[in-house]
């Protein structure tokens, strides 16, 4: 079955201008081709007009496109794949194939800088119990049927889940829920963001195998107030939801920092392989 390719908009690439000299002095920087080839791609692929999974063009009709050598395409695929926005594999049976933005790369990077800046897990906590309790809030104020059925479905699977861990899984794809359906996307984002470094941090302080009573209290607290705020949530009282999140939030990060494996600085990258004899 042969691959569907995608069609590339034909907007000319404009050629770098000459570095100019301003009146204060300083040299203007001038785009490389090979990366106002990869703005318009970006461009398309943000706009969606290129979407997940399709594949380009081959090298050589991109190459005639766009007036540019192999080595400017293949330096603008580059930049792309470092942006997770292009997988690029080489041979009879490659070609580059597109990826729309992802947040949980976005994720992955701010977890690095954080981590690079000696964070406490108590900062990113901090920080989530500023994000998540107004949503909640914005939530119960606007609710529809729809996503109390989605809330009470998330909470079901709570309640079915075997495994510590596997339960700490649904309880954080239920706060994702509480964000992502206040409707505002710029804080589903960050709170995206803030979920991602979490939930490596949760999911690795608990063993399914060696689970502690404590450790299955505190999943059925969490399993209780989960079922609390969707009654809140249902009966439209915004300020109380607001109010009884945020204390839930501050409960389970004092558990996770105190609890029965506390963790107070962010490590998400593990102890440094053994070096060899």
């Amino acid at each position: 079955m042969a691959r569907k390719t995608q069609t590339i908009a034909a907007e000319p690439i404009p050629r770098p201008a000459q570095s100019k000299q301003t009146a204060v002095g300083t040299r203007i920087r001038v785009p490389k081709t090979a990366e106002l080839v990869a703005a318009h791609l970006r461009r398309q692929i943000v706009k969606g007009d290129l979407v997940e999974g399709s594949a380009l063009p081959s090298e050589a009709a991109l190459m005639a496109q766009f007036g540019v050598s192999r080595p400017t395409l293949r330096e603008a695929f580059r930049v792309l794949e470092s942006e997770a926005l292009l997988t690029v594999r080489r041979g009879a049976r490659g070609g580059a194939r597109v990826h729309t933005p992802d947040g949980r790369v976005a994720a992955r990077y701010a977890a690095l800088v954080l981590e690079h800046r000696g964070t406490t897990i108590g900062d990113i906590l901090q920080a989530r119990g500023v994000i998540e309790p107004p949503c909640a809030a914005l939530l119960a104020s606007h609710r529809t049927e729809q996503d109390l059925a989605i809330l009470r479905k998330a909470v079901e699977a709570e309640a079915d889940a075997e495994e510590p861990a596997d339960a700490i899984g649904f309880h954080e794809s239920f706060h994702h829920l509480i964000v992502e359906l206040s409707n505002n996307r710029t804080l589903t984002v960050l709170s995206d963001m803030l979920a991602h470094i979490i939930d490596l941090v949760t999911v690795s302080s608990v063993s399914p195998e060696h689970a502690s009573a404590a450790e299955k209290r505190a999943v059925a607290r969490g399993h209780r107030a989960h079922e609390r705020l969707v009654d809140l949530i249902a009966t439209r009282q915004a300020a109380a939801a607001e109010t009884m999140w945020r204390k839930h939030l501050l409960e389970s990060g004092d558990y996770l920092l105190h609890g029965p494996s506390p963790r107070s600085l962010l490590d998400l990258m593990g102890p440094p392989p053994a070096s060899g004899d």
